[in-house]
């Protein structure tokens, strides 16, 4: 696509999106005027499907109607819940059914993955994350080595750019597994990283940390709903993500847990149980050993909110009526619109530090200000633009190509000129 610097342009890629109509199916936040303000936000909190309200209605209302019964005889019934959200979830992380379950929140994933996957010894105990990981990530990781009994800090590894730069090289990366392969447990990487935009190569990750005889994971929290982490080939061991980012499923609601089929029948893996993990045959036969399920199901404790699983369906139904190889397609042209007009903007002040190739990033592009001047992002808010601030020096600005479009990055980056 050769872009075009004007409204007129703008307009025009709207009038031919295949997904425009998208857009209606979302509450966008509206200024004091009643105007819709300009949300480029969607990589912190996704914004509302139109019908998530009555979702969540139609489950409060079986719930007067059945009481406990709803467990069965709801229109959608709570006990296999979970189910209906399965095969929309697996293809958009590109896995298998049978790998993927919606439960728990991120963390509380992530922690019951370790629990499985890192299995530290003596001498192979260390773990390896990118250094500007999400910090529930290094919290995690600090916490389990600590739980093992290991020093937090010389058991994390860090994977960092070199002097100068933001990105994080793939070569760096071997260097540290030749150099420390054999100390190594597990590599935990996020997929794209939430701070530069960063999407990294899960496949050759997953093979780099495998000819080591380590585990490797993804935390998908900004890659779930953004890009296509095609987990199943990938072959990593696990990942785990948050449904309330690009996924739209209202804040802090559930999260997702992929466990790779190789280890779905592997019941000498540990593994914190719960009954919702438990054979469903005889799930309610109080007294039977635990018996995991087959899959990312055997890793269940609870049973699940439905009211919160309710909103992911509501948010995962339109996600199936685009088709996500559509929203990635349409994704890539819109970012790369916001890239081409902060280009012409030409000014020293700002800086894009997210990847230039297409396929090393998502929808997201992060614009470090010079002097780490948090003032311009306040006069960006007062503008009526709802982006993100990070410290030290950073704005995300993030077009969610099923509700964001053309016009609105052009007006984005006209109100960043006004206040630049």
């Amino acid at each position: 696509m050769t872009y075009q610097n004007t409204l007129a342009f703008a307009q025009q890629c709207d009038r031919e999106d295949p997904l425009a109509h998208f857009r209606s199916k979302f509450l966008l936040p509206k200024d004091d005027k009643g105007n819709p303000q300009i949300y480029l936000c969607g990589n912190s909190l996704g914004l509302q499907p139109v019908t998530t309200k009555q979702y969540i209605e139609n489950e409060l209302t079986d719930w007067a109607k059945h009481g406990v019964e709803g467990h069965t005889d709801a229109e959608h019934p709570w006990l296999p819940y979970h189910e209906f959200l399965t095969n929309s979830m697996a293809k958009i992380v590109g896995a298998k059914p049978s790998e993927v379950v919606m439960m728990n929140t991120l963390t509380t994933n992530l922690h019951l993955m370790m629990v499985s996957f890192y299995q530290p010894t003596k001498t192979k105990y260390k773990i390896v994350i990118e250094s500007d990981a999400f910090p529930s990530d290094k919290y995690a990781m600090e916490s389990q080595l600590k739980f093992h009994g290991f020093d937090s800090k010389e058991g994390l590894v860090l994977w960092t750019p070199r002097d100068g730069e933001d990105l994080c090289r793939f070569e760096d990366l071997e260097k540290i597994m030749e150099e420390q392969g054999d100390e190594i447990a597990l590599l935990m990487i996020g997929s794209t990283n939430y701070y530069s935009g960063q999407h990294f190569p899960l496949k050759k990750i997953t093979e780099l940390g495998h000819s080591h005889n380590c585990m490797v994971g993804f935390d998908l929290a900004h890659g779930a709903g953004n890009i296509q982490p095609d987990l199943h080939n990938t072959g990593a061991d696990f990942a785990v993500w948050c449904s309330y980012k690009y996924l739209n499923s209202g804040p802090g609601s559930l999260g997702g847990c992929f466990v790779h089929e190789r280890h779905a029948d592997n019941k000498d893996l540990n593994r914190f149980a719960g009954w919702w993990g438990h054979n469903k045959e005889t799930r309610f036969n109080m007294r039977h050993e635990f018996d995991a399920l087959s899959g990312a199901e055997g890793w269940q404790l609870s049973n699940p909110p439905i009211l919160s699983m309710a909103a992911i369906r509501a948010s995962l139904d339109i996600y199936e009526e685009a088709g996500f190889d559509t929203i990635r397609a349409k994704s890539e042209k819109l970012t790369g619109y916001l890239e081409y007009l902060l280009d012409e903007l030409d000014n020293d002040q700002i800086h894009i530090i997210t990847p230039r190739d297409k396929a090393e990033r998502g929808c997201q592009l992060s614009i470090q200000v010079k002097n780490a001047n948090k003032d311009l992002h306040t006069k960006l808010t007062k503008a009526h633009v709802i982006s993100d601030w990070r410290e030290p020096d950073v704005i995300r600005v993030a077009p969610a190509p099923l509700y964001n479009n053309y016009e609105d990055v052009f007006e984005f980056v006209e109100r960043l000129k006004n206040v630049l």
